[in-house]
């Protein structure tokens, strides 16, 4: 049996009024002393799970057949019912004043983390990270369920990439651009390459010219060690503080030193960089843009090469690398790849390489347009 999630008050009030007897259904995170504690008590729950819900005393005579999991004592919800969004990262931010970040719910969470150890055989911390990782999994399958698999496409590369460089506005133009086109732009979710994804998409619909402004105020704290770094971001959203798209980030708090963009619009911050990791490149079935990065970029092209050999979920996505002389000079991995498909020691790969952002959505859109049609 299938259990249904119930994630409102306001769907659980639709509940109530429709069924007397409530049977397999998952409550995720919900308050139940905020309903109406005459109508809870004419309803019994048989074979539900509670999770993380708070329940008036008299409401366990009418749960039957059913599986209860308490909040544990963290700084973290074990299970959140949906994505983060900058608001809740950054919930004690203040604008001017960076030092503020120390305040804020990632930083809390982060410290924590670190306190009770990257890893810890504390058995009730390694379960409240096993559960609020799948309650993050389980909030962003509901996300994605809304979009078509292969319009979703990442771009992985260095955080260290500076905000003045060519490079970050390339990634911010080709992102803006695929945004306008009805892709939905993924990436690790922190800052250098990462970041200019999710400007991008942020500032889709909008002018080149007000790209190149928001530039300009980031370059003024180009990278993520510079101590305004997070403060030029919010400085852009004071300026341009809505957009009519969405992008997904996955940071995190393994490098929780890297603060995880504001520029995402949903947010999969995961404890476990392994499922983060897995995950990002499992659900870009549209395909994976490669910018220039170092062993984490390099790593992440290996496993994606990895399920695209195994056909690991039914069908190859495009490789793209951004970047020719970087990608088969400085860094040939794309070399290396292309040389073990056409000796047949890898299979399935679809690889292309370019410079120039229109000819990698050009690759982009062909796939979605071919793969389509098949």
């Amino acid at each position: 049996m299938i259990y249904q999630e119930i994630e409102s008050l306001a769907a659980l009030k639709i509940l109530l009024d429709n069924e007397e007897v409530i049977s397999y259904k998952a409550f995720q995170n919900l308050d139940f002393t905020k309903i109406d504690l005459s109508l809870l008590n004419h309803h019994t729950f048989s074979n539900c799970l509670f999770l993380g819900c708070q329940l008036p005393g008299f409401l366990h005579k009418h749960i039957v057949d059913s599986f209860i999991f308490p909040q544990l004592d963290m700084p973290y919800n074990c299970y959140i019912n949906r994505l983060y969004t900058k608001d809740d990262l950054y919930d004690q931010y203040i604008l001017g004043q960076p030092e503020s970040y120390q305040n804020t719910y990632d930083q809390k969470v982060y410290r924590h983390f670190i306190k009770t150890g990257k890893i810890t055989s504390d058995i009730k911390e390694t379960l409240a990270r096993r559960l609020h990782d799948h309650a993050i999994t389980d909030a962003l399958d509901d996300f994605l369920a809304a979009y078509d698999e292969k319009r979703l496409v990442a771009i992985m590369g260095g955080h260290a990439l500076p905000r003045h460089t060519p490079a970050y506005k390339q990634i911010a133009q080709l992102s803006k651009s695929l945004t306008e086109s009805g892709y939905l732009m993924t990436s690790g979710g922190g800052p250098g390459a990462m970041e200019a994804t999710h400007l991008g998409a942020w500032l889709a619909g909008k002018s080149e010219d007000t790209l190149q402004n928001a530039i300009s105020i980031l370059s003024e704290a180009p990278v993520f060690t510079h101590p305004l770094w997070l403060d030029k971001a919010f400085e852009v959203l004071k300026f341009y503080p809505e957009t009519d798209y969405n992008s997904l980030g996955v940071p995190t708090w393994l490098y929780g030193h890297e603060p995880p963009t504001p520029f995402a619009t949903h947010i999969a911050k995961y404890f476990a960089n392994s499922v983060r990791e897995d995950g990002l490149l499992t659900i870009a079935k549209g395909g994976i843009i490669f910018a220039p990065g170092s062993a984490g970029t390099v790593q992440e092209i290996f496993q994606e090469a990895t399920q695209n050999h195994y056909l690991s979920f039914g069908y190859a996505s495009p490789m793209i690398f951004m970047d020719k002389a970087y990608w088969t000079k400085e860094m040939p991995v794309y070399t290396c790849l292309q040389n073990l498909l056409n000796e047949g020691k890898y299979k399935n790969l679809i690889l292309a390489i370019a410079d120039e952002p229109e000819a990698i959505k050009r690759e982009i859109v062909n796939f979605t347009y071919s793969h389509n049609l098949s």
